[in-house]
């Protein structure tokens, strides 16, 4: 429902900017010349291109903090790997330990 009520808004306002700039114009890229097009399409074209190209970007962004992202969660799970590793090892030397200390006499 949302997207509708921004549907209709954006359209409204396309319709009010169409109203009043139908001018004809000509649009120059480099060498290339395109003439009476209406300033409507070339207003529009430029938001359009401005979205598209910003998306873009935020893609490549987006792309480049998930493979952050994800060399950090192989870190940390390699150092929560050797963590555990360590554990046991202590783990083991507190038994060798505990093995080689003679029993205490006064303990009943």
């Amino acid at each position: 429902m949302l997207l509708l009520i921004l549907l209709l808004i954006i359209g409204s306002v396309l319709v009010y900017i169409s109203k009043f700039n139908f001018m004809l114009v000509s649009v120059n890229f480099g060498s290339f010349i395109i003439s009476s097009v209406p300033l409507f399409y070339v207003i529009v074209g430029s938001i359009l291109f401005g979205l598209v190209l910003s998306y873009l970007v935020h893609l490549i962004t987006s792309v480049s903090t998930s493979l952050t992202l994800r060399g950090k969660n192989n870190l940390i799970k390699k150092e929560k790997e050797e963590v555990l590793e360590l554990t046991k090892r202590v783990h083991q030397l507190e038994l060798t330990i505990a093995s080689l200390t003679p029993p205490d006499p006064n303990v009943m």
